[in-house]
């Protein structure tokens, strides 16, 4: 069981290329020529810009590098929406947190979750820290990170455990790690001031488009139903109201105020947007912890989640170049 919890961390923590899609070389495989009159793009991020699981669409690397891009995540559908115009180099990455991004080498832990998935291609060596994709001639960066720095997926994993132990009642989570969120929030922040000050450096005429996360957890938590897998499994209501309120809005208000200090940078709030799409809406763009039949979705957006990043994304880009 704790191997199990262990890939389930690092999962949340993470069909053919498509046309016009630039992937680097040291990530994966040969890189197609890219058009000298086009914006050149930079997608950077974890496993809520990479797409990941299967809902999100198919991997489409060859040869993989385990940080499982798929080709219904925003950044790819970005790319056959304005691909005539911007040129996409894409190394976001599962299970990234802002260290991966702004300077660390990675290891990618692909779809290996035993004892429900086996990857053949496992274990993947590192990949290289995100922003080398990054350079003079970059006009375009998006960045969705954070949620990794933060620990979502300990608290995902915690919360389930102590919620089954109380057997559904009360806030056992928050009463074993609500004195630690601050910390959390602070590392968040000074991570996020340092990878923004190292983009700008690298790319000092780009635009930087920071992504903030969706709603997760409705606002009225008596619409998840406790046990559910396809919602939030054992995590008690209670919980889930304090994961909403105090630990998942102040992120994206912590990565907005990180935001608000550069100015070559914009935040993109995809919160507002998808109220009403939560886990436990019947109309949902994150998908629980499980999709049905049986595949492990740890609570990341689905392909409608993705479309919905894109469409704020895309307009963010253009009005950038504008």
């Amino acid at each position: 069981m704790a191997r199990l919890r262990t890939r389930l961390a690092l999962l949340g923590s993470a069909a053919a290329l498509a046309a016009g899609a630039l992937v680097p070389a040291q990530f994966a495989g040969a890189r197609p020529a890219a058009a000298a009159d086009n914006y050149q793009w930079v997608a950077l991020g974890d496993s809520y810009t990479a797409g990941v699981i299967r809902a999100a669409g198919d991997t489409f690397e060859v040869p993989r590098d385990g940080c499982e891009r798929t080709d219904r995540s925003y950044p790819q559908v970005i790319d056959r929406d304005l691909g005539g115009l911007f040129d996409l180099t894409n190394v976001s990455c599962g299970a990234a947190t802002i260290e991966d991004v702004t300077d660390t080498a990675q290891p990618p832990i692909g779809r290996h979750l035993p004892p429900f998935s086996e990857d053949p291609d496992y274990p993947f060596p590192r990949v290289r820290a995100q922003s080398e994709a990054v350079n003079s001639g970059t006009d375009v960066i998006t960045v969705g990170a954070g949620g990794n720095t933060l620990g979502f997926a300990e608290f995902l994993v915690k919360c389930s455990e102590l919620g089954s132990e109380s057997g559904g009642k009360g806030t056992p989570c928050k009463e074993a790690m609500a004195a630690g969120v601050p910390a959390r929030l602070k590392k968040v922040r000074q991570d996020y001031d340092r990878m923004l000050a190292d983009l700008h450096r690298r790319a000092p005429h780009a635009k930087i488009l920071t992504v903030g996360y969706p709603t997760v957890v409705p606002k009225d938590t008596s619409a998840c139903r406790f046990g559910e897998l396809t919602q939030f499994g054992t995590i008690t209501p209670g919980d889930l109201a304090w994961l909403r309120h105090d630990v998942l809005e102040p992120l994206n208000k912590a990565i907005a105020n990180s935001t608000g200090t550069q100015e070559a940078a914009r935040y993109i709030d995809l919160y507002a947007s998808s109220q009403g799409h939560s886990v436990c809406d019947d109309s949902k763009w994150v998908e629980g912890f499980v999709t049905l039949p049986y595949q492990m979705s740890f609570v990341h957006p689905n392909a409608l989640g993705h479309r919905n990043a894109a469409d704020h994304v895309e307009q963010a880009m253009l009005n950038a170049i504008s």
